[in-house]
């Protein structure tokens, strides 16, 4: 099954995962998304990445985080979209709930978060935000 727009499908599928209070999210592999997962384990938000099998048939695991009984995500949010890309210079990144949440950039140096876009001084597509 071909998905139109598997950023959207990860994060659709974490945000289910966290709200039937699920340990593990399993999604079809692809490099972006693992690099996203990445991004994502880097920050806090998840404990771990994981991927299994080969092939078309490989699966990427991720161990979601909880603080007692409350996820760590709140909230995820795809900004650039297929339909319309959003794309900024590293000195004009928005920053997500005053700086309390995460964007994360696809950018010409990889996928990284805002922070680091910003040391790098690189500027990319904001694919999503998390907080």
């Amino acid at each position: 099954m071909s998905l139109a727009d598997p950023i959207a499908d990860m994060l659709t599928r974490i945000k289910n995962a966290l709200m039937a209070r699920q340990n593990v999210v399993e999604m079809p592999y692809s490099k972006v998304k693992a690099a996203v997962a990445e991004v994502l384990k880097s920050e806090g938000y998840i404990l771990g990445v994981e991927k299994a099998g080969e092939g078309y048939k490989a699966v990427l695991r991720l161990a979601l985080k909880y603080q007692g009984n409350k996820p760590v995500i709140d909230g995820l949010k795809r900004v650039s979209k297929p339909s319309r890309r959003i794309y900024v210079g590293y000195d004009e990144i928005p920053k997500v709930l005053s700086g309390l949440g995460v964007n994360i950039l696809s950018t010409p140096r990889g996928i990284m978060s805002e922070r680091v876009a910003r040391q790098q001084k690189v500027g990319g597509e904001i694919l999503c935000a998390v907080w």
